[in-house]
């Protein structure tokens, strides 16, 4: 009997630790679609990365699927898997944050925050590709959410995403390698979440 209840507890710890992620149910479901659309671009290579990014020669020719594909492949496995863990990480932290439907809201005035800021004020930007300006504008958008429902992480959030987009206008990323980082698509990215997350409600319940 002991050890019967013993086992329901540790099931139920189990559940309890997944939904505190915002992994159970349809939000696991979800994750796992958006954790999908970053890593399995990688697998077309170099063609297909070359078809998709943001271009700017090809967006002059007309070819606008690029303002939306360029910001779901990568320069490789290894730039979508770090982009993906990112993923993880802020959708643990803010995932119930906004409704499903908000979230897209956010992350379309991320994307449009980006492209127009790479077209008018980056000139010199002739080709981007990746999800981390749309996760800055993820991370900003949860950031706003907890300072709002005052939150003592958030002040902690917004020191960092702050102290983070300040930094890295100056100096190189540690983590970039050799891969060409556009630290002003993250820039870009945040004010479009935030944007589009001032004038959204979000929700008060906890994870």
């Amino acid at each position: 009997m002991a050890r019967n209840e013993k086992r329901s507890g540790a099931r139920g710890s189990v559940r309890r630790t997944i939904a505190s992620l915002n992994g159970d149910g349809r939000y696991g479901a979800a994750l796992l679609v958006a954790a999908a659309c970053l890593l399995l671009p990688s697998a077309g290579g170099s063609l297909l990365r070359d078809a998709l990014r943001y271009e700017r020669a090809a967006l002059a020719a007309g070819e606008y699927w690029r303002l939306l594909t360029a910001h779901v492949v990568h320069l490789d496995a290894s730039h979508a898997a770090l982009n993906t863990l990112g993923l993880v990480l802020i959708w643990g932290l803010f995932a119930r944050d906004y409704a499903p439907r908000r979230w897209i809201v956010i992350a379309l005035a991320s994307i449009l925050a980006i492209d127009a800021g790479l077209w008018w004020l980056a000139p010199q930007v002739e080709w981007y590709v990746g999800a981390s300006g749309v996760l800055h504008g993820a991370l900003a958008a949860g950031t706003l959410a907890h300072l709002r429902r005052r939150d003592f992480d958030g002040w902690i959030l917004a020191a960092f995403l702050i102290g983070k987009l300040a930094i890295e206008q100056r100096v190189a990323l540690p983590f970039a390698g050799d891969a060409p980082v556009i630290v002003a698509a993250h820039l870009y990215g945040a004010i479009g979440g935030l944007a589009a997350a001032l004038c959204l409600p979000s929700r008060r319940e906890p994870l």
